[in-house]
């Protein structure tokens, strides 16, 4: 059928006819059909001039975008068939036995994640075609709500709603600030979602980092949706599912240029590049109009591996005309372009070939797939065994191997343990770690506290990473540590950022030209800056929309405004409790840290509130008493008083007798010695 020339009433009316027999699955959809039947988009409104482009989508560049889906899928082939005869070859030389750690088997990765996605396949098909005949429909709007990713960096997670059905796009964690004191994570609230669960249609992932992917695990306890994501994403979130113990999942593969159908809204994937492999900007196309989010990205023509960012994509929906763009803007402080990932490939053939005499550590984020894939190239060019230490660096280079992302040369990897049978010289170590995680590899072994290695007088320590806001303190005391053991530190030009910089933000900008800019995933001044860009290339300054975490924007072609705010602060992963550490909690931990702890114990008479004991003062990180006498004694002078004036007023109630007590003591602390302890007063009954 020739859907161009269709005359069917509505877009929901030819998805009837033609696609009903082959939607994506996705749980649960309780939607009346005559619910249904009011969330058609209007194919009878005319383009106005602003959408003109739509019609364009028939034409060249629909066929242009159907090649480059073509030859998406001959690429993705290949790179298969690549893997193949790789995994073969390392069956028969035996490169398995090397490092029973590294393990390039692909059978740990599920059948759908590592390439079965033809069902989707088919869907993309049909559904390009069904967009040909797309057209929003005037005054329609269209929900959009942050629940993360703005001030901050993580906790990534953005809401795109309409009267029936929601889309997730990416649940990420963020690591806790330095007053956030014993938490491990921080995860978005998703109370709203658990009220809407009969709405949500799905989560798709742009990629596969921690403030991307990270919340998985945690939300999936209360929210079960399908999730859909490009093949290392699903790859390292089912590793996740696994680890959490959590069994019921649907996990969708796509490939760039795969269009899913969710609920009334449709998801195109497109190419991006980032410090990641496999991430993707989303369109999505709304009875609104078109949504766009780049993720997280950067535009380098020469990646390590893949194709470079699909620009003329970006152009084309740009054309058929964009209504809000959310765009990464962590670099937007940053003037002109990010550099491309191959130039730290030629910095470390610089290192390698200077200090071609000593032993070489690389200390990279695990998730840096082409970081990790050029320090292995370069150690096979100059003759160098690899060995890998870390958990999360193992298991993203055996995710990575299997999927054919990184290539191993025979003969290279080697276990940690024989690392003794081979010169400094020909050895290399990829570590995690270049964070100062006290925890992580490279920590350990600057103290000697990794049973394999340790560092010498004379290693190469390369730092192939910038610190993370807040981890500042860390990356510098690792590098003291490092220094005082006589190693070599090289963390000058040895990392180039995964975002894009001012002009790259500028391009993307100016191909989509959207009527709404949104930026997203930055500091405030990072996103002020973002607007100031799109402005500077044609979005008008009172559509560049600065949001706030938990703000329910309203969007149409005519107006954006905000409606609603819901609730949405960071809940607190502290060990195995989920939201059970509370802004109280944290308090009393941030008092305990700065002032300590004092403890009023007494024991008083049930019949007459006489004191029979006490009051006995016990401190903990507050004085030490054997040189505080006169202060301990003042305190329990104070304490005697207070009980004196409860009996005065004939009260039998102790829970008043115990905030007497603190305030006084409260009181008396800071007029002697300005401190605040945590002052607990206890009462034993006698």
């Amino acid at each position: 059928m020739n859907v161009s020339n269709s005359k069917m009433k509505s877009f929901d009316e030819y998805y009837e006819k033609n696609m009903k027999n082959t939607e994506l699955e996705y749980g649960n959809d309780n939607t009346s059909d005559k619910t249904k039947s009011n969330n058609k988009f209007d194919s009878d409104i005319k383009h106005n001039n602003r959408n003109a482009g739509y019609k364009g989508m028939k034409g060249n560049n629909y066929k242009n975008s159907n090649k480059n889906f073509d030859n998406n899928k001959h690429n993705n082939h290949n790179d298969n068939a690549k893997q193949n005869d790789f995994n073969k070859q390392t069956n028969n030389n035996g490169a398995s036995k090397q490092n029973n750690n590294i393990n390039s088997n692909s059978n740990s990765i599920s059948s759908n994640i590592s390439g079965n996605h033809s069902y989707i396949e088919k869907m993309t098909a049909k559904n390009r075609k069904f967009l040909e005949n797309y057209n929003p429909r005037k005054n329609s709007k269209i929900k959009i709500i942050p629940l993360g990713g703005l001030n901050t960096i993580g906790m990534n997670i953005t809401l795109i709603e309409d009267e029936n059905d929601i889309i997730i796009i990416d649940c990420g964690n963020a690591f806790p600030t330095e007053d956030l004191l014993g938490i491990d994570l921080v995860i978005p609230d998703v109370t709203y979602l658990k009220k809407n669960q009969n709405k949500i249609r799905g989560l798709v992932l742009t990629h596969g980092h921690e403030d991307h992917i990270g919340a998985i695990p945690y939300i999936f306890k209360e929210i079960n949706v399908p999730i859909y994501g490009t093949r290392l994403t699903l790859a390292l979130v089912e590793g996740k599912l696994k680890e959490h113990k959590i069994t019921n999942y649907k996990l969708n593969t796509v490939n760039f240029s795969d269009i899913v159908k969710l609920g009334n809204m449709y998801v195109e994937f497109i190419k991006t590049n980032h410090s990641i492999v496999d991430s993707a900007a989303l369109a999505i196309y709304t009875k609104a109009g078109i949504i766009m989010h780049t993720g997280d990205f950067k535009v380098d023509y020469t990646p390590v591996f893949g194709d470079a960012i699909d620009l003329p994509h970006f152009a084309e929906i740009g054309r058929m005309g964009v209504l809000a763009l959310l765009s990464d803007s962590t670099n937007a402080i940053k003037p002109g372009f990010t550099m491309s990932e191959r130039t730290v490939g030629k910095m470390f053939d610089a290192i390698f070939n200077e200090h071609n005499n000593d032993r070489i550590i690389v200390s990279t984020f695990a998730s840096n797939v082409d970081r990790v894939r050029q320090v292995i190239d370069t150690a096979s060019r100059y003759g160098r065994k690899v060995a890998i230490e870390g958990k999360s660096m193992i298991n993203i280079i055996n995710i990575a191997t299997a999927l054919g992302y990184i290539n191993v040369p025979k003969g290279t990897l080697i276990q940690t343990d024989m690392l003794k049978n081979f010169p400094d010289a020909k050895t290399v170590i990829i570590t995690t770690g270049s964070q100062g995680e006290s925890m992580a590899a490279l920590s350990r072994m600057a103290q000697g506290a990794n049973k394999k290695i340790s560092i010498k007088a004379g290693d190469v320590v390369i730092l192939s990473s910038s610190p993370i806001p807040g981890n500042e303190k860390a990356v510098n005391r690792i590098i003291d540590e490092l220094y005082r053991l006589h190693a070599t530190v090289i963390y000058q030009d040895t990392h180039v950022s995964g975002h894009a910089c001012a002009e790259e933000l500028k391009l993307i900008y100016t191909l989509v030209n959207p009527k709404y800019a949104i930026p997203v995933h930055g500091e405030y001044r990072h996103r002020k800056e973002a607007a100031n860009l799109a402005e500077s290339v044609g979005v008008e300054k009172k559509k560049c929309l600065l949001l706030e975490i938990g703000d329910v924007l309203s969007i149409c072609e005519d107006s954006a405004e905000i409606i609603d705010r819901i609730p949405a602060n960071g809940i607190y992963v502290d060990g195995l409790g989920v939201g059970d550490v509370g802004n109280i909690v944290l308090r009393d931990r941030q008092t305990l840290a700065t002032g300590g702890m004092v403890i009023i114990a007494m024991a008083l008479s049930d019949a007459s509130s006489e004191l029979v004991s006490g009051p006995d003062i016990i401190s903990k990180g507050f004085v030490y008493m054997k040189e505080s006498e006169d202060l301990i004694n003042g305190l329990k002078a104070v304490v005697r008083d207070a009980i004196k004036e409860y009996k005065k007023e004939n009260s039998n109630d102790w829970k008043k007798l115990k905030s007497m007590v603190t305030t006084v003591a409260e009181d008396y602390l800071w007029k002697v010695i300005k401190r605040e302890p945590l002052v607990i007063p206890v009462i034993i009954s006698v």
